[in-house]
Formats: structure tokens, sequence, C-alpha cells
């Protein structure tokens, strides 16, 4: 199993020039100077693997050409400190999706983007864990590298099913003993769980660099709806009925003021958050998050 069965080319394209770097730990030197376990032209020889566009010249092992007629790429390894640890909101809300793609949740994209992070991590030779939090608990990967952790990550992935509310405190518990000090955590979630937010908090209060990405639907974003719609709480059961034109003004001024007040309570934790629309390009929140190389900051387009 690989990315390239989940990332479009045109995305794995993309994360090509991104790199993840820790904020906080070292000082809070900033994004761009991680001192990675980088793959590339580093000091100890890690493998082989296939030319992809975007690969430097320089990288590609030529002997090894001239005797099989085929492109391969020598990487390298440098240690690394950063360990990343994404978490994934599996909770009920995030199997929504929109009505114009009713094959693209939440937590599809949600999947996608930690597919694309590990990705990142797989390609500077860092460490990564995964851990999915639904009504029935959760389920963790412990940090490791390698193409095979990267697999494994990715069929839990493919396992994760969007079921139940948050759970207790004390059964996430397990991920305050895993996830160390200094380590950066990207959260994913719809953000409509306050206790996804105070499991946050907690984790950026104990000295956890922590992300977080918002995942929307055009639908909430835009309020398309016209006539009388029924719209219903898959969590927590509430319906509430009206015309969807009537609605929308209301709705937008609403749901807009709830998300800054949410964005300013992480920023007032040290904690960034971005937000993703279904129908964006799944790589532009991580253009947003994390730096290209030679540190420089990547924006939207």
């Amino acid at each position: 199993m690989s990315t390239p069965g989940i990332l479009a080319p045109e995305v794995r394209a993309r994360l090509r020039q991104l790199t993840i770097a820790p904020r906080l730990a070292r000082g809070d030197r900033g994004f761009g100077l991680h001192a990675s376990r980088s793959r590339g032209a580093g000091i100890e020889f890690a493998q082989y693997r296939p030319y992809e566009p975007g690969d430097e010249p320089r990288q590609v092992d030529w002997k090894l050409y001239a005797r099989s007629d085929r492109w391969f790429v020598r990487e390298a390894e440098r240690d690394s400190p950063l360990t990343l640890w994404i978490l994934i909101d599996a909770s009920a809300s995030m199997a929504q999706a929109d009505g114009a793609r009713p094959d693209w949740s939440r937590l599809d994209a949600a999947r996608g983007l930690a597919a694309a992070s590990m990705e990142i991590a797989l390609r500077q030779g860092d460490r990564f864990g995964l851990a999915g939090v639904n009504g029935e608990g959760l389920a963790m990967q412990a940090a490791a590298t390698g193409p095979r952790h990267r697999d494994r990550c990715l069929l839990a992935l493919r396992a994760l099913r969007a079921d139940g509310g948050w759970p207790s405190p004390e059964t996430l518990a397990p991920l305050h003993g895993r996830i160390a000090p200094h380590d950066l955590v990207l959260l994913l979630t719809d953000g409509f769980d306050s206790a996804a937010l105070e499991l946050a908090q907690r984790l950026a209060a104990a000295r956890r660099e922590v992300l977080v990405i918002r995942v929307l639907t055009a639908e909430e974003r835009d309020f398309p709806f016209e006539g009388g719609h029924l719209f219903r709480d898959v969590e927590g059961g509430g319906e509430l009925g009206g015309d969807g034109a009537a609605m929308r003004a209301d709705f937008l001024e609403r749901f807009g003021a709830a998300r800054r007040e949410q964005t300013a309570r992480l920023a007032a934790a040290g904690i960034r958050q971005v937000e993703y629309v279904l129908d964006e390009p799944l790589d532009l929140p991580l253009r947003r998050l994390f730096s290209a190389p030679g540190g420089a900051r990547t924006g939207a387009p």
C-alpha cells in the first residue's frame, strides 16, 4: 500500500515543496529551522526509490541508471528531533459530506490530509504516529518511521469510521503518555466537539506544539439551500426546519462568529488553526501551516 492510491499526483508533487518544522521547540526559533533527518543529499545512505518529477538530477544514481536503464534516487538520512502526531476526530459529524459530492466526507478529507502529512514526514525521515478518536474510543499507531510504518498507518486510516461522540478524558489518557514534550501534534477535526479543543489546549499547556486543521463542508461555508429544509444534528439528535434562503444570512453570521471565537480561543493557548473546505485542493491547509525548504513560508494560491 502507498499514498499514490490516496493522493492525486498533482498533490504529491506539491507536497515536495513543503517541510514540516517545529516552531515552539528548540527555543521558538521559527518554522524552517528544523534540523531534519531529511531525505536527500544526507550523510548516511537510506534507500533507493524510483525517480519522480520534481526530484533534483543530482540525486539520481547515474551508475545504477547505466546498469538498469531506469532512474532511481538515492535517499540519505540525518538525525532529527521531530516527531509528528496526527490526531483524527472520527466522531459522527465527520461523516458529513456536501450534496454535490456525497462521496467526499470530512473524514475522507482528514484521511487524505493525514496521508499527505505522513508523506512529508517520511520524505524528511521523521517519526510520525497516528491516533483516531471516535465513540468507540482511541486507536493508536505508535510513532516510528519508514515505508512499512507508513503502510501500517494507511491501513489504520482506511479502517477508521466516523461514529459516536468524543470519548471521555480518561479514554484519551494514553495520548498524554505517548506524545512527548516538544512533539508536534496535528489535530484534524470539524471543531464541533468542545472536548476536542480542550484536548488540544491541554496538550499545548503540556509543552506539545499543536496545530489544528478545521474541516468544513462547502455548504457550511455558503449555505446554498433554497426552499424548505430540515437540518439534523447527527451527534446531538436535534432538528431544525425552515426556509433555506430566509435562514442564510443569520446562519452565516452566527457560524462565522463561532469560528472566529474558536480561532481566538486556540490562539490564546498558542495553537494555530487553519480551515479546509471540502471543495478546496487537499494540500492547501498544509501549505498554510508548513514551510517550504529553506524556511520560506507558503500561503494560499
